[in-house]
């Protein structure tokens, strides 16, 4: 069995996926990368990343979506590593077209869920219970599962509901885990991102700067991927471990309701 803490990320191959997988490699775990494709110019960069910090890289390919598959990616991490001791359910897409909620289409609805909520669900579901096994099995065995949302979660978008609704139903998942698992000695947490640099935000980049600038954001900045990945470092520390059900936000008082 593997002597090292072993980490699943999801979504890895870019933005916060692939910060938070560096910064766990920076506290010594090892990385268990999952994509929809190892094949990804983010994907051949974040490998030397992740070894130059003594760890090693294991690149799955999956849909996340695709729950058919979750069983044969636990158990070739498994193989490779005999545990899993963090896992961080990152993964998500946003709507292919931003549509009106009164002209949002079951096809765009279905695709989103199934990917940013159903998905992360049972991938939780699956490793969790090998988590309680594994209790008896690994000295000093501290699992952790954090699921990363938005503050999407708590903000309306009308213009992509479908995605608003996946991240609070991600949200009361990881309330709903963390409330079951506690009694298993698993940490559940939430990490609710703001407005972070990423390529899904990029694409409206004017419409945030001038957000920002206008004092939503009171610490007047975008947040970056790496913002996310100290805030999981700091978890994966033992930092918060008596923080059940802790919702982190990172949004640079975004979260702060004013009048």
């Amino acid at each position: 069995m593997n002597g090292k803490p072993v980490a699943v990320i999801t979504g890895a191959s870019r933005g916060i996926g692939k910060a938070v997988a560096i910064a766990l490699a920076g506290e010594g775990y090892d990385i268990a990368a999952i994509a929809r494709s190892i094949d990804s110019e983010g994907m051949e960069h974040l490998g030397p990343e992740v070894e130059k910090r003594g760890s090693q890289f294991f690149p799955i390919g999956l849909d996340i979506s695709c729950t058919a598959c979750h069983g044969e990616v636990v158990s070739n991490i498994l193989e490779r590593y005999g545990r899993i001791d963090f896992l961080v359910n990152n993964a998500g897409v946003a709507p292919l077209q931003r549509n009106d909620v009164l002209d949002m289409t079951v096809e765009s609805y279905d695709r989103v869920m199934n990917i940013n909520l159903k998905g992360p669900v049972f991938f939780a579901q699956k490793i969790a219970r090998e988590m309680i096994w594994m209790k008896d099995q690994i000295s000093a065995y501290k699992p952790v599962i954090v699921f990363i949302t938005s503050v999407s979660a708590v903000l309306s978008t009308t213009n992509r509901a479908e995605y608003c609704i996946s991240k609070a139903g991600l949200s009361m998942t990881s309330t709903v885990f963390a409330d079951r698992l506690s009694k298993e000695g698993i940490l559940v947490c939430e990490v609710r991102p703001g407005i972070i640099q990423t390529d899904m935000t990029i694409k409206l980049k004017e419409k945030y700067d001038k957000m920002i600038a206008g004092g939503a954001v009171p610490q007047k900045r975008w947040g970056v991927p790496e913002d996310i990945g100290k805030a999981v470092a700091s978890i994966a520390r033992g930092d918060w471990d008596f923080s059940a059900g802790m919702v982190f936000d990172i949004s640079g008082g975004l979260n702060i309701r004013k009048l």
